[in-house]
């Protein structure tokens, strides 16, 4: 079993981030954005590859995992498609790094969605598993076909507060589940999923799941500093800049789903792939194709 290290801290926007940081510090950089419920260990076998094609990458914990922290006891455990966003956007700046590709799935394909599309000249390239990942909030109580909405059990689940509570009393349980539901052919072992299990251990963990899935929603209000970004989201912006998406054909999430599924959201060049075999968590199960896809991105120098 691999583990990520050393990590870094940095203080960016409303965060104290914890972060793995990889390669030679002039290589063109690579943000790799983990989902729920994962942690940086997703990319394990991704990070190294791509550092040892030249590139310098950046695996974050997102707010509400691992090593990642509040700098106030003030600020709301939001877990809002705008914070997720923000805290990445923060976390470039703060790095100064005025541009680079920008790789996830599920929150962190949403966070890498959402600044691809609102401030594109900080993406040189996007790789997004799930294709456009940015809630479209007002249509989010239009009913979907049965065969959908029960793989959305759990996000119904955490609305109550037995969910809640039921998160907080088994986070292991709850989480390994989803794990298999949504992998089904992926046979991780017991270090592997303990390894990124610990992350979960975070005191603003659960605070910021519930309120992720009670939001996107509209169940109950966001943080009111990122209103404008959510206004902005809610006309559901078109991706411009270069991109790769993916869709999993095991995927126990979201059914994987043709190009013209989303192609009205991506207004730049974009490629779409369906990988057989393959569950929701897709750079842990295939890092090799994953990290091709992103080295596919990376700007290539000017002669």
């Amino acid at each position: 079993m691999t583990r990520m290290g050393p990590l870094r801290t940095i203080r960016a926007g409303v965060l104290e981030v914890s972060y793995v940081e990889a390669g030679p510090a002039e290589g063109p950089p690579v943000l790799l954005m983990h989902g729920f419920p994962y942690d940086i260990h997703s990319y394990v076998d991704v990070a190294p590859m791509l550092a040892a094609a030249g590139c310098r990458v950046i695996v974050p914990y997102l707010r509400g995992y691992g090593g990642t922290r509040f700098l106030s006891d003030a600020t709301p455990r939001s877990g809002e498609q705008a914070a997720l966003g923000a805290d990445l956007l923060a976390l470039l700046d703060t790095l100064a790094i005025p541009s680079a590709v920008l790789a996830g799935y599920d929150w962190g394909g949403r966070a890498a969605c959402v600044v691809a599309a609102l401030w594109p000249g900080r993406c040189a390239g996007l790789v997004s598993y799930n294709s456009y990942n940015i809630q479209d909030i007002a249509k989010a109580m239009q009913p979907d076909s049965a065969e959908n909405e029960h793989r959305l059990w759990y996000q119904y689940y955490f609305h109550s507060e037995r969910g809640r509570a039921g998160l907080a009393a088994d986070r292991r349980g709850i989480t390994r589940l989803l794990w298999r539901l949504w992998s089904p052919t992926w046979r991780f072992d017991d270090a592997t999923f303990e390894q990124s299990a610990k992350a979960f251990d975070h005191p603003d963990f659960v605070d910021v799941v519930i309120h992720s899935y009670r939001h996107r929603f509209g169940l109950v209000p966001g943080d009111p500093a990122y209103a404008s970004i959510e206004a902005k989201l809610a006309a559901q912006p078109a991706i411009t800049v270069p991109a790769i998406t993916f869709d999993g054909a095991d995927d126990g999430v979201r059914s994987p789903a043709d190009a013209s599924t989303h192609a009205q959201r991506f207004a730049g060049p974009r490629s779409h792939r369906v990988l057989p075999g393959v569950g929701h968590n897709m750079p842990q199960e295939v890092p090799r194709v994953f990290a091709d896809a992103v080295l596919e991105l990376i700007p290539r120098p000017k002669t």
